[in-house]
């Protein structure tokens, strides 16, 4: 690969690890930490989970609920989604 392929890809690399870190910061911004903590320690760890890496999949493993159980609760703790 030459250097200005590897230079493009870096960049690349650089700009889609500023939007992750944005999109995180979003989401403990508009999260709802107080339901957050009253929730039990599994959907607690769950939702926690959520705000710092926004997947829906493993966040229901956590919490042992479905996916479409874990994005009701995603939406009552106001976690938004970022596409």
């Amino acid at each position: 690969m030459g250097d200005k392929a590897l230079a493009r890809k870096s960049k690349r690399l650089e700009a889609l690890i500023r939007l992750d870190e944005e999109s995180r910061r979003i989401r403990r911004q508009m999260a709802d930490w107080d339901f957050i903590r009253s929730q039990p320690p599994r959907i607690r760890a769950a939702l926690e989970y959520l705000v710092e890496d926004d997947d829906l999949y493993v966040a229901s493993r956590i919490a042992g609920l479905t996916i479409e159980e874990m994005n009701e609760l995603r939406i009552r703790a106001r976690i938004p989604r970022m596409i």
